[in-house]
């Protein structure tokens, strides 16, 4: 069999997991560590800043997987029509310096026949999980196969999907995985509002609106020196100030996502729809102390 080819400082594009991992143990073979972005494409500035981070880590070669993955969609939601933008996000990965572009079929990932998935344990059936049952077992189980593929010695996820982030450090230590998995703060845009692929389908209007989530986690990180009550409040009268906001959930968490502590770090998050279009935030709070300066800074 013809070993895949790979040009160092060049983008190399695969789309055969084979592939990769071959490429992937060729460059462990010489000393190099690999760090992973995966993504489901529609590359943005906050997928960019990921890629940035890994840049810093000395002698790694950068891999980014852009795959829509079918398993963690539900029955009524988007994965037709979910962005695609390969193109383009091609010429971004190569412009980041970008080396290696995994992008498999769906069959390349889930051959016929395939049946087992990741469980993610009882925090995968709350917030987002409650709003989206299987969601986070197709999360897990494509993380998983990503590990697995590429085998990163870092893969690096942003903490916009905090929950996530949450269950992929619990799922790697609970199975022995061997990649370091590295939040990264979420990226904003200059009103606030966090970025996320599914922006695009907003309306003019509701992305006016949609700065409330920003505004609200701000209120509620301000509001935490007076307690886990007061922050709930704080958000909940921003949010009030948006009719059109329906809010599925506004929840204050340990930063493992278990019971909010009475004093100390949490996490604040909210989700909710404006139209048709599901978003999602959170923030970092310290109950019973005056914010940082980095958490007052547009709700983090």
């Amino acid at each position: 069999m013809t070993a895949p080819q790979f040009t160092r400082g060049r983008l190399n594009v695969y789309s055969g997991p084979s592939d990769v991992t071959r490429v992937a143990r060729a460059l462990h073979g010489v000393g190099r560590k690999i760090a992973l972005i995966p993504t489901m494409g529609a590359l943005h500035e906050g997928h960019l800043e990921l890629i940035r981070r890994a840049r810093r880590i000395p002698n790694t070669v950068l891999a980014v997987s852009i795959f829509v993955n079918p398993l963690q969609f539900g029955p009524n939601e988007d994965f037709e029509r979910y962005p695609r933008a390969l193109e383009g996000d091609l010429r971004a990965c190569e412009a980041e310096g970008v080396e290696v572009v995994f992008n498999p079929s769906v069959p390349d990932v889930y051959p016929p026949g395939s049946a087992v998935t990741v469980h993610p344990g009882p925090l995968g059936d709350e917030l987002e999980g409650a709003i989206r049952p299987g969601h986070f077992a197709g999360v897990l189980t494509v993380v998983a196969k990503l590990l697995n593929i590429v085998d990163p010695d870092y893969a690096l996820f942003g903490e916009k999907d905090y929950q996530q982030l949450v269950l992929i450090k619990r799922m790697v230590a609970d199975l022995n995985l061997a990649a370091n998995i590295v939040g990264v703060p979420t990226v904003r845009e200059s009103d606030g509002l966090a970025l996320s692929s599914r922006n695009v389908y907003l309306s003019e209007e509701d992305r006016k609106r949609a700065v409330v989530l920003s505004a609200a986690l701000t209120a509620g990180v301000h509001a935490g020196r007076f307690g886990a009550d007061a922050v709930l409040e704080a958000v909940r009268n921003s949010v009030a100030a948006v009719p059109e906001f329906h809010v599925d959930y506004l929840e204050l968490r340990a930063g493992d996502l278990s019971p909010a502590p009475d004093e100390g770090p949490a996490r604040l998050l909210i989700a909710g729809r404006l139209g048709a279009v599901r978003l999602i935030d959170n923030a970092a709070v310290q109950l019973g102390g005056e914010a940082t300066a980095e958490q007052a800074e547009a709700g983090e």
